[in-house]
């Protein structure tokens, strides 16, 4: 079979089809290319392209509420800052991790009023000038375009309210969270429908909402049905209603939400968080024919080449049985990879995932 783009690839994976071959994505932590750059990766030189792997490019669009974003201090291990969202969160500058939540300005529902009043759907919040700039070539290199959305529970909970807090808030107080849910999803939308009026248009919609943690979920079923699907299934909606792809991001074990999403007619899965619960050739056999299924490689073993390549061999040809798969960590690269075994890591999936 001649090569594919990377947009090609992507469309035989949601068609359940074979392609020249499966497509391959992933991200490394920053700490991960500084290590790569030490070993060799030319600084002048994407990464993507030095591996030869798929291209996928994200449209994103502001939602928030615009607050100050300040630096506070800064060391030669952390810096303080406030975020766009009204956060203050601390981030190590040389290692991998997730940022330490400080502070919030957005803390109960008078304060969220206060920031909704704030967001509106005006065209300012898209990057025009970075559209006019790069659409025309992503789409003759023939790159899968992705838009983000940026809503429900993952990013309230821990971007923007404070993980205990809207825990509570999901029993005691629903609707401020159907509220915050509705409203950052609607906006975001709208500011989508501009950019594709335009004349701007993508393949898919991609969002994050960790659901789940390791073995069991922040909320039960019910909850979820009550509080949360409605907003899954409009963005699902939206996306069907252009002829597009909804592909949507939940870290930890969601196995009970699985058949849920599925119902509601979601494209694509990620990222199948092996240590947290997820079989990934379980949901092949369960969903594979309904459900596009991308990761499930476990990140714990990517800095051991003969344990992730065993771990390749026993899933990837299984995986890709029929289409319908992307190849990725369950996570993201550690710097605890080399770059040579990535670049073996690779290979093999280029190898493994040939039709």
């Amino acid at each position: 079979m001649d090569e594919m783009t990377s947009r090609e690839r992507f469309l035989r994976m949601f068609e359940h089809r074979h392609a020249d071959r499966i497509p391959i994505i992933d991200t490394p932590w920053k700490a991960t290319l500084t290590r790569w750059e030490k070993e060799g990766l030319p600084k002048d030189t994407n990464w993507i392209d030095f591996f030869g792997i798929d291209r996928v490019e994200h449209i994103k669009v502001d939602n928030s509420p615009c607050y100050p974003e300040q630096t506070i201090e800064v060391t030669e291990q952390y810096k303080i800052y406030t975020t766009k969202w009204g956060a203050t969160q601390k981030e190590w500058l040389w290692q991998n991790s997730t940022p330490e939540f400080l502070n919030f300005t957005i803390v109960d529902p008078a304060s969220w009023q206060r920031a909704k009043e704030q967001i509106t759907p005006d065209p300012i919040r898209i990057s025009w000038k970075e559209l006019e700039q790069d659409f025309q070539r992503w789409r003759e290199k023939g790159n899968w375009i992705c838009a983000d959305l940026w809503f429900g529970f993952d990013v309230t909970h821990s971007w923007i309210v404070g993980t205990e807090r809207f825990l509570f808030a999901l029993v005691e107080n629903p609707n401020w969270c159907r509220d915050m849910f509705g409203h950052l999803l609607e906006v975001n939308l709208t500011l989508l429908d501009m950019v594709w009026d335009a004349g701007y248009h993508f393949d898919s919609i991609w969002w994050p909402d960790d659901m789940g943690y390791k073995n069991s979920q922040f909320f039960s079923l019910k909850m979820y049905r009550n509080l949360l699907k409605p907003f899954h299934q409009r963005a699902i909606d939206w996306a069907h209603a252009k002829g597009i792809k909804a592909h949507l991001h939940s870290c930890g074990d969601i196995n009970p939400f699985v058949p849920e999403l599925i119902s509601m007619g979601l494209d694509a899965l990620n990222p199948l968080e092996v240590k947290a619960g997820m079989d990934p050739l379980f949901l092949k056999k369960e969903y594979g024919k309904d459900l596009v299924l991308h990761g499930g490689i476990n990140a714990v073993l990517w800095n051991d080449p003969e344990q992730i390549m065993a771990e390749m061999k026993r899933l990837v040809p299984i995986l890709k049985e029929d289409g319908g798969y992307i190849f990725s960590s369950d996570h993201s690269v550690p710097s605890s990879v080399s770059l040579l075994d990535f670049e073996k890591i690779i290979n093999l999936a280029k190898e493994l995932g040939i039709y």
